[in-house]
């Protein structure tokens, strides 16, 4: 039975902050709009980058926020230990599925390659029904507009059906999200390979 509404997201962004302080900027305001909206983070658990940003700006707001971290990645992307809730686990595989088990939607900031595949992981398990969980795409600076277009690509060269590059959505700023969130109904696991 689905809620009516999201109280928990997991978010997919990079522990580097990128070339452009908009990302950050953005990062930051997503946090200190989930946090005034009474919505809780689940993320991957770093102090540093984007991934830092949105954590410390949900923090800041008087928000929750739940790190999820591997024991290989503890000191390299530099562990959260400021946050409501920090837990390391064994591996990549149980770190991504205890983050997506944790959260009612899925939203995916600006990132490099672990961001992406995050993202696309989600796509495909929503694509074969593993889970029904709304996924959102924060489009700062117009950061996935090549990407859309490759999807749309993917579409019109037949290797995606039509309908289901809309699997994602799409907002421009961190405003838009937060709207798309509170509208949307949250989702769940229809089986159980979320669960590590």
């Amino acid at each position: 039975m689905k809620s009516s509404s999201i109280k928990r997201v997991c978010v997919y962004c990079g522990s580097s902050p990128g070339s452009q302080e908009a990302y950050t900027a953005a990062a930051r305001e997503l946090g200190k709009l989930l946090a005034e909206n009474h919505i809780e983070l689940v993320y991957g658990g770093a102090s540093i980058g984007v991934m830092g940003a949105v954590a410390n700006a949900v923090m800041e707001n008087g928000g929750r926020v739940t790190g999820i971290i591997p024991h290989g990645l503890f000191q390299r992307e530099v562990a959260h230990e400021g946050i409501s809730s920090l837990l390391v686990v064994d591996s990549m595989h149980e770190r991504k599925a205890i983050m997506a088990g944790m959260a009612d939607a899925l939203v995916t900031l600006p990132g490099g390659f672990g961001t992406l595949e995050e993202l696309f992981e989600m796509v495909t398990w929503n694509q074969i029904g593993i889970h029904d969980k709304p996924i959102f795409l924060l489009n700062t600076m117009g950061f996935y507009n090549p990407l859309l277009k490759f999807i749309e690509h993917t579409v019109t060269q037949g290797f995606v059906r039509r309908g289901q590059e809309s699997l994602m959505r799409t907002a421009e700023n961190p405003t838009e999200l937060i709207h798309l969130i509170k509208t949307a109904t949250a989702g769940q696991e229809t089986y159980q390979e979320l669960r590590p």
